[in-house]
């Protein structure tokens, strides 16, 4: 670990963006731990969260593991990009359902991640969780969905806060992205336009330069990210 140029904790680092930023910070000669429910081989250390714990067991399981794994390091970011999507409005019979999903999937992580930052996180330090830019306002076809994602952009705004708890300097944002270029994405919708999809290398550089200290958008920020004509550009909410 004394090698690399700096240490990085992807939290979702299995799925496709998560993927992504682990191979975009291993290129850059970093050190990268994943947190998921199953291991990225790419990354230099893994640990899995058990789908069956809850929540304080997740966060206790993991921060014990993170003391072994780290032995009295400290990382420049905590990047949380865990999470999923459903739909349904108070009358689907999913609703309840749904909408614990989306808790567990996108509150659960995000707020695991922040504790993650308060103890291993270096001064100065980044913390980025998972926004969404439609829980900006109402999403009566997506209730749980546009909730969790609520919930998360307070969160963000609180750890920028004074005496949120994070080391001295840290910078909290959270990125809302659009739509995402995505084997899944592709897969479900063919006939979309892609030039308005942000690819997910692009969000990887961008995590990587702010956990550089470049480039950083104000402490607090919920950074929307918006591709037209395969060009993508940031807008600080």
């Amino acid at each position: 670990m004394s090698s690399s140029l700096g240490r990085v904790l992807i939290y979702g680092g299995k799925g496709a963006l998560g993927a992504a930023c682990v191979k975009h910070f291993k290129t850059q000669n970093w050190w990268v731990g994943c947190i998921d429910m199953k291991e990225n081989e790419q990354a230099d250390a893994n640990i899995v969260v058990q789908v069956e714990d809850d929540w304080l067991q997740q966060e206790s399981k993991v921060l014990s593991q993170l003391q072994s794994v780290l032995t009295g390091d400290k990382v420049d970011a905590v990047i949380c990009v865990a999470g999923g999507w459903a739909g349904g409005n108070a009358a689907s019979k999913e609703f309840v359902k749904n909408s614990d999903m989306m808790w567990k999937q996108s509150v659960w992580s995000s707020v695991i991640a922040a504790s993650i930052a308060s103890n291993y996180l270096k001064e100065g330090g980044l913390v980025s969780l998972p926004g969404a830019k439609p829980a900006l306002g109402p999403t009566p076809g997506m209730i749980g969905y546009g909730m969790a994602k609520a919930a998360v952009h307070q969160l963000t705004k609180s750890l920028a806060g004074e005496n949120s708890g994070l080391p001295a300097n840290s910078l909290s944002v959270a990125i809302l992205p659009v739509t995402l270029d995505t084997p899944m994405n592709r897969k479900w919708m063919p006939d979309a336009d892609k030039s308005t999809w942000t690819p997910l290398e692009f969000v990887a550089d961008l995590f990587y330069r702010w956990s550089k200290g470049e480039d950083r958008p104000p402490n607090g920020s919920l950074v929307h990210l918006v591709t037209k004509n395969n060009v993508t550009d940031l807008v600080f909410v």
